[in-house]
């Protein structure tokens, strides 16, 4: 039922994505469906969850690697595996950031995984000695936060910096913008 809401969302988006339409997709019954999910709302709230939990996979099998690096080796690093967690199934993290609606149960929805903040938070602690700023915790927030945008609008909107030398030079000043702000 997630796999047939999933593809409903990329398909034919939110507003056409009703329970029966997902239980027909998903080849049950509607009140099969509603033994599991109560709502439309719950099943969009599961397909983000999977979706966030995919990206954050990619993202913890790649951070591991870099907390002994330097911070310009471990800003690039992580400016890639922000690109590379954004093209998890990239048509499903467009619907989710642009048609659905924050409200009832959709409203607590994360556009930001908290675990991202914390993750950076810990490497920005662990490299406290190279950094100008003070408040590590502002500082993770600015610097997740320019990352998700930058990576997100580059993914959903800009598909020609995602290869090649334009991706190159998108993570370079990236990495440029970030560790220019950390190190000042």
């Amino acid at each position: 039922m997630i796999e047939a809401t999933a593809r409903i969302l990329v398909r034919e988006g939110f507003d056409k994505a009703s329970t029966n339409r997902i239980a027909e997709v998903a080849g049950v019954s509607v009140g099969s469906l509603y033994q599991y999910f109560p709502s439309k709302e719950a099943l969009v709230v599961a397909v983000a969850e999977r979706h966030q939990q995919e990206i954050m996979q990619t993202v913890r099998g790649e951070l591991a690697e870099v907390l002994a690096e330097p911070v310009e080796k471990a800003v690039r690093k992580l400016i890639a595996v922000a690109v590379k967690a954004h093209r998890v199934d990239p048509k499903l993290h467009r619907v989710l950031a642009e048609q659905i609606p924050r409200v009832g149960k959709l409203e607590k929805l994360e556009t930001l995984n908290p675990e991202n903040f914390i993750l950076f938070s810990r490497y920005l602690e662990s490299h406290r000695d190279e950094l100008r700023v003070h408040d590590l915790e502002l500082a993770s927030f600015v610097c997740v936060t320019t990352i998700e945008a930058l990576t997100h609008n580059a993914v959903l909107h800009h598909a020609k910096m995602l290869s090649g030398e334009a991706m190159e030079a998108l993570i370079d000043e990236g990495a440029r913008l970030v560790t220019g702000y950390l190190k000042g």
